[in-house]
């Protein structure tokens, strides 16, 4: 790193979008709005399963607490730099907090992986074994799943983060992205980059792949039980509820597998900032109203939440 073509880097630029001011004030004013949005949707969820009682022994809402944990973090692992840098003509990022950005937003959106497969594997227990499922999904087994969730999803992308930042980085240090992403860093890197790129690919494909199949054969044989019972309630039922499930994972895998699943990545364009911006930005925001605010038992514990809050006011009034 200290030869003549080798440059010892210390920081990074992030170039972001290339916009007029007024547009970046525009944006600025637009995704604050979006992350306090999101954020307080997915805190009104984990306040639902933590004070209602009968959600809280569910294993769906046991998991769909904890995602939306993580869709807050997962929010906030790029949100909020990217509004800090947003009305800043210095857009300076230091080497280690670009790489702690790089590796907390690939752990969440890894963790992410696993509880789509978690949840998956819940709504295939719960239809396709229904005699059977307190037994397999009891509160003890769904949190030892929700452990394995956090576990593997923050530990997995650990090592090939780490053998990138150990490698070298050459002349430029801007990154034409408004966030750490692999592609861009990589570009920077000295050649020869020898074997780091194709680890970092087979830890992301290994993860995607796979639970992108485990999904499918989990909801191909949800489809076809719903299909064989003849209790049209329960199937319309069944269909109404995985079908929430499945937009969340069509939109989660659909906007990013055409950047992160190809084996060569180059510089981000516009349009693929445009992606990344929907999938970390505006999906979070979506996947509680597409999940739990629309379900007749969420709407329940709202409305008991609100008559508990509003009780008190009322004997301290009278």
């Amino acid at each position: 790193m200290e030869t003549a073509n080798r440059t010892e880097v210390r920081e990074f630029i992030l170039v972001g979008f290339r916009v007029g001011q007024q547009e970046r004030l525009l944006l600025l004013i637009f995704f604050t709005i979006l992350y306090l949005f999101a954020v307080a949707e997915n805190l009104t969820i984990i306040l639902l399963v933590f004070l209602d009682t009968h959600l809280a022994q569910l294993p769906m809402y046991i998991l769909l607490s904890n995602f939306s944990w993580l869709e807050i973090c997962y929010l906030s692992s790029i949100v909020p730099r990217m509004l800090f840098d947003l009305p800043s003509p210095h857009r300076v990022i230091s080497f280690h907090s670009c790489f702690l950005q790089f590796y907390f937003f690939f752990s969440c959106g890894n963790t992410e992986c696993f509880f789509l497969s978690a949840m998956a594997l819940d709504r295939y227990l719960a239809i396709c074994h229904p005699l059977r499922y307190p037994q397999l999904m009891s509160k003890d087994s769904c949190y030892t799943l929700v452990v394995a969730c956090w576990v593997g999803g923050l530990l997995w992308y650990l090592f090939p983060v780490v053998l990138i930042s150990k490698m070298s980085f050459c002349g430029s240090n801007i990154i034409d992205h408004f966030l750490c992403d692999p592609g861009p860093i990589l570009s920077l890197a000295c050649p020869p980059l020898g074997i780091t790129p194709y680890i970092f690919q087979v830890f992301m494909n290994t993860v995607c792949v796979g639970n992108v199949l485990f999904i499918v054969l989990s909801y191909g044989n949800v489809i076809f039980t719903l299909m064989k019972t003849s209790n049209r309630g329960s199937r319309k039922k069944g269909f109404s509820t995985i079908s929430m499930h499945l937009v969340v994972v069509t939109i989660f895998y659909g906007s990013g597998s055409g950047m992160y699943l190809s084996a060569g990545s180059e510089n981000p364009t516009e349009v693929t900032k445009a992606i990344t911006l929907f999938y970390t930005s505006i999906t979070p925001s979506l996947n509680p109203m597409i999940y739990c605010l629309r379900n007749d038992q969420v709407k329940e514990a709202l409305g008991n939440l609100r008559r508990t809050m509003i009780l008190p006011r009322r004997k301290v009034l009278v």
